[in-house]
Order: structure tokens, then C-alpha cells, then sequence
């Protein structure tokens, strides 16, 4: 039998904090996806999953977000921080300016800026079909490259599959709404990344 081991009084502090992050940060996500949490037929429920993959793993490691700012990791982390932070800029700037949004589209899962009538095949939407998940998917690995271990990388993973299985649930309901042009825009583009993905 192991004897009883008292963690240090910081350690503690520090998971209850991490805790608290995380729960914080959950709360508006379940808000932001409750109509959509129980529709497997929607990308807003893989959607769902792969945010709460992403507030954990900021939970995880908001506190090496400064610390040795020079390594190459962390060099990399906040190209792929940037990279997300124009990916969804520009892909919300393109859906508002052409998507012309109509609150009266039936699916109810959907925010309204996601109700667009029109097909975007404009601006960063000319060569990926999906920036504001591909910010989503800079986002969960520049996060990760702030402190790398096997705990951060699973969850980044678990992340990933979660914006692919969004992605591709996302694409069948576009294709019910937009029909064959939706299909011929999904030869002509990547789903992620530029000439890559």
C-alpha cells in the first residue's frame, strides 16, 4: 500500500484554476450550440466537439502562452495563431458582404450569418471551402505548440477530426441547399487549405 502523498499546495491552485477555465468557457460554448447539440445531421454538433477540444486545451496551456517566447515552437504556434486569426476574418467578412443572409432559411440549427443564399466563391472562399474551420483547425495547433506532450496532442487530434467530420457534414447540407453548383465549386477547391487540403 503507497503512502498518502499531499500535491503541493500550487499544483492545486493551478488544476482548480484550469478547472474553472474550463468550465467558464464551456458555458458559452453549450449556449452557442444548444440548438444544434442533438442534431447529429447538423455541423454544428461535430462543430460542438471540437470547440470544448479547443477551450481544453486552452485550459491546458494558457500558462506557456508567454513563457520562452523565442522557441521554435512557439514561433510556430503564433504563425498558426495568426494564420487563424485572417482565416476568420476574412471568411466572416466574405459571407457578410455575399452570402446575402436570410434569417427565413428553415434550418433553425443555423446562426444567421450562416443562412446564405447565395453560393461564396470569392475572396479566401476561391480556393478553400471552409476558412472558418480552417481557423478553427490553426487555432487548435497553434494552441497546441504552446507546451507539446502526448495530452495536448491527443485532444489536438480529437480537435482536428471533429472540424473534419463538421467539414464534411457541413458540405452534404450545402449540396441539399445549393445543389449541383455546390458540387462543381467542391472540384475546384480545397477543403482547408490552399492547394493542399
Amino acid at each position: 500500500m503507497t503512502p498518502f502523498v499531499l500535491r503541493p499546495i500550487n499544483n492545486t491552485v493551478t488544476e482548480i484554476t484550469d478547472l474553472i477555465l474550463f468550465i467558464g468557457l464551456s458555458i458559452p460554448v453549450i449556449v452557442l450550440s444548444w440548438k444544434s447539440l442533438f442534431n447529429l445531421k447538423t455541423h454544428g454538433f461535430y462543430r460542438f466537439f471540437s470547440w470544448e477540444c479547443i477551450v481544453l486545451l486552452f485550459s491546458i496551456n494558457y500558462k506557456y502562452w508567454f513563457i520562452d517566447p523565442f522557441k521554435t515552437s512557439h514561433a510556430i504556434s503564433w504563425l498558426l495563431l495568426c494564420i487563424s486569426l485572417y482565416l476568420i476574418i476574412a471568411g466572416t467578412l466574405q459571407l457578410r458582404k455575399h452570402g446575402k443572409s436570410d434569417s427565413h432559411r428553415k434550418e433553425q440549427e443555423l446562426y444567421t450569418f450562416e443562412k446564405t443564399t447565395n453560393l461564396v466563391d470569392t475572396g479566401i472562399y476561391k480556393y478553400i471551402r471552409h476558412p472558418l474551420y480552417s481557423s478553427l483547425l490553426f487555432l487548435t495547433w497553434g494552441i497546441c505548440l504552446k507546451n507539446i506532450n502526448s495530452i495536448v496532442i491527443s485532444i489536438s487530434c480529437i480537435s482536428s477530426l471533429f472540424l473534419y467530420l463538421t467539414a464534411m457534414q457541413d458540405e452534404k447540407n450545402c449540396i441539399l441547399y445549393f445543389g449541383k453548383d455546390y458540387s462543381e465549386y467542391m472540384t475546384r477547391t480545397k477543403r482547408f487549405i490552399p492547394l493542399l487540403f
